[in-house]
């Protein structure tokens, strides 16, 4: 049977306001921010089905939350009563624990403890504990990031997710980097076996026996990476990895290299090459960016599964290891797939950047 035509959904100046506001405040449950973008996209225009693609949703979801605003307006936007023991802790209540903890620090401390704000507030722990839960508050965790400064930083951005999601024809898309300085470590005493109760043990300390140096052209496609290993990380051990990538790429395709800014990258002896190599194409990442070359999530997945806990006595151990692991990864290789647009990584940063905006930094 055939859907039942929406009902238009219209907003008014004083409905935009408040639902706009509950996108960007901070102290707003993520739940009720959530419903606020579906209501102002809705007001856009489009189907839930539309709509539900655009902002990554369920089209249920959609669909509940339209019904809902056009039946009771802003406030079918709030939780229903549930059924239950009635609510001991009160709105205002919630309200002050979640402002405390996003816009205060205790006198000595950095951040916020359970045990602190339940004292500060004279809840319990408890409560304060499942209030965080709720809200999705981490005092304790931390993360860093990195805002490129690179003028082309767009320019660039579009560049290599173009790559990505629409490789060109009769080409192959390589992302290539180094991981430097991989040491050879032995530890102190020998690691002891997991056993039942008993995760695997290995001693704090360590010997160094040296350094080495992976080079990886990860291909998008396929996931097949060309490797080598090598002592030191100069333009001559570059131009010698071009010249591995040359002869393991069939000839009659076009080579689309991603890679960092690194000086290495860039001299004029690497430079004389591509000129006599004009099937290679060069595309770099912006500065400070190179969780864009998904080259670095296979680095990732090499140190998790071998290097962080490997045990090597000499550097020739530990390139052989590499070589082997590399070999074995190449015989069913699974490639990383690219999600998200140009122009919803743009999206997403130009918000944050609003958001330290707001802030006052």
């Amino acid at each position: 049977m055939p859907s039942a035509k929406l009902v238009p959904l219209t907003l008014t100046d004083e409905e935009r306001r408040i639902l706009e506001g509950w996108t960007r405040r901070r102290t707003t449950a993520q739940g009720l921010a959530m419903r606020a973008r579906i209501v102002l996209t809705c007001a856009e225009g489009g189907s839930n089905t539309d709509i539900a693609e655009r902002l990554r949703l369920n089209r249920s979801t959609v669909a509940t939350w339209r019904a809902r605003f056009v039946r009771d307006r802003l406030d079918g936007l709030s939780d229903e009563p549930r059924p239950g023991r009635p609510r001991t802790i009160t709105d205002e209540q919630v309200e002050h624990v979640v402002v405390t903890t996003l816009e205060t620090k205790p006198a000595n401390a950095t951040h916020w403890s359970t045990r602190a704000l339940a004292a500060q507030t004279g809840m319990t722990q408890s409560a304060v504990s499942r209030i965080w839960r709720a809200f999705g508050l981490k005092p304790h965790k931390i993360d860093t990031f990195k805002i490129s400064k690179d003028p082309l930083f767009v320019d660039k951005v579009r560049d290599v997710v173009g790559l990505y999601l629409d490789p060109p024809a009769k080409a192959v898309v390589l992302c290539v980097d180094e991981k430097t300085q991989i040491q050879a470590l032995d530890r102190s005493a020998p690691v002891l076996p997991m056993l039942p109760g008993v995760p695997q043990r290995q001693s704090f300390d360590y010997v160094r026996h040296g350094t080495t140096s992976l080079f990886a052209a990860l291909e998008v496609a396929t996931g097949q990476v060309i490797s080598a290993v090598k002592r030191r990380h100069r333009q001559q051990e570059f131009l010698a990895f071009l010249r591995t990538i040359n002869t393991n790429v069939p000839a009659e395709l076009d080579v689309h290299v991603i890679l960092d800014n690194l000086s290495t990258h860039k001299t004029p002896a690497v430079k004389t090459w591509l000129l006599k190599h004009p099937r290679f194409h060069l595309h770099f990442t912006p500065t400070s960016s190179s969780w864009l070359n998904l080259v670095e999530r296979f680095f990732a997945e090499i140190t998790v599964k071998l290097l962080r806990r490997g045990v090597h006595r000499s550097v020739t151990a530990l390139e052989k290891d590499i070589q082997n692991w590399i070999k074995q990864w190449n015989t069913n290789p699974k490639p990383y797939v690219w999600t998200r647009t140009a122009d919803q990584i743009l999206e997403s940063l130009a918000a944050y950047c609003q958001r330290i905006n707001d802030s006052g930094h």
